[in-house]
């Protein structure tokens, strides 16, 4: 994280500018306890849309479907994800985080009910559930914009993967699905959610089979992550967006994460050992 306010998070994206890399910004937070809070999370996310279009930066929002309000009522969740994202028609994407296990189908029916209204949302897909080639094929009707992760929440072995291996032959079956769906004239966007060298390398060359073209994917990265693969995808001009967290909740909202799943504590001290 560069630091806690939106400022912070766009001092970073000027920064990226330069590099000709475009930004996702994110306030950390999650299960609001009422929805009166929501309006906060979504007033916020509103100023930092307008004020990234006064700066001339390129950003896009990403948010946490409970922190809008989807364990009170989904459609309240709807209501202010749709409100986002006519904010930002014409400016991007407004992602649509994906939490555990228990929050996907809620979290599908949150996205597809919003694209009907506007085309300008996409969706995080988890690689290591075993229902997420099913959703996936559900989804591609729809012309859907897609992240594709490889997930880092706890799950019970029947909901996910795992064994890393099978986490990660996942990721290429569905990551393959989607480019075919794209290189066979089918609408929609994918977004690469990861920092495995191997998993990039492996992309790279097959968008290139494919003949796909920044168009139609981009590799995401966290801000400070895997600083090595970003500044290679850099050097190569291959499309690369930043995701820069920012909030001052993110002592609890990461002390969850790594309570929740240790594997996420090697993951950040190997990038920092690199």
């Amino acid at each position: 994280m560069p630091g806690e306010t939106v400022e912070d998070a766009f001092r970073e994206a000027a920064t990226l500018r330069e590099r000709g890399v475009p930004a996702i910004i994110t306030m950390l937070g999650e299960n609001v306890e009422t929805a009166d809070q929501t309006r906060g999370v979504v007033d916020e996310y509103a100023r930092a849309l307008e004020e990234a279009r006064r700066r001339d930066l390129a950003v896009e929002v990403s948010v946490k479907p409970t922190h809008l309000g989807l364990d009170q009522d989904p459609d309240l969740a709807a209501r202010n994800v749709s409100e986002l994202a006519g904010l930002a028609q014409g400016r991007g994407t407004v992602w649509i985080d994906m939490e555990s296990s228990a929050y996907v189908r809620a979290t599908l029916d949150l996205y597809t009910g919003v694209k009907t209204e506007h085309d300008n949302v996409g969706v995080c897909l988890q690689s290591y559930l075993r229902r997420t080639p099913t959703d996936l094929d559900r989804l591609l009707p729809l012309s859907p914009r897609i992240r594709l992760v490889k997930g880092a929440y706890a799950e019970p072995p029947e909901l996910a993967f795992p064994v890393k291996a099978d986490v990660d032959a996942s990721y290429l079956a569905l990551a393959r699905k989607l480019l075919d769906h794209l290189a066979g004239g089918g609408g929609g966007f994918v977004g690469f959610g990861t920092h495995d060298s191997k998993i990039i390398e492996g992309m790279i060359e097959e968008t290139r089979a494919r003949g796909l073209t920044r168009e139609h994917f981009e590799f995401e990265m966290l801000f400070g992550i895997g600083r090595r693969e970003q500044e290679s995808l850099i050097d190569r001009g291959l499309p690369l967006r930043i995701l820069i967290s920012y909030g001052e909740a993110w002592f609890p909202w990461y002390m969850r994460r790594l309570a929740e799943r240790p594997a996420n504590v090697w993951f950040v001290v190997r990038s920092l050992v690199r």
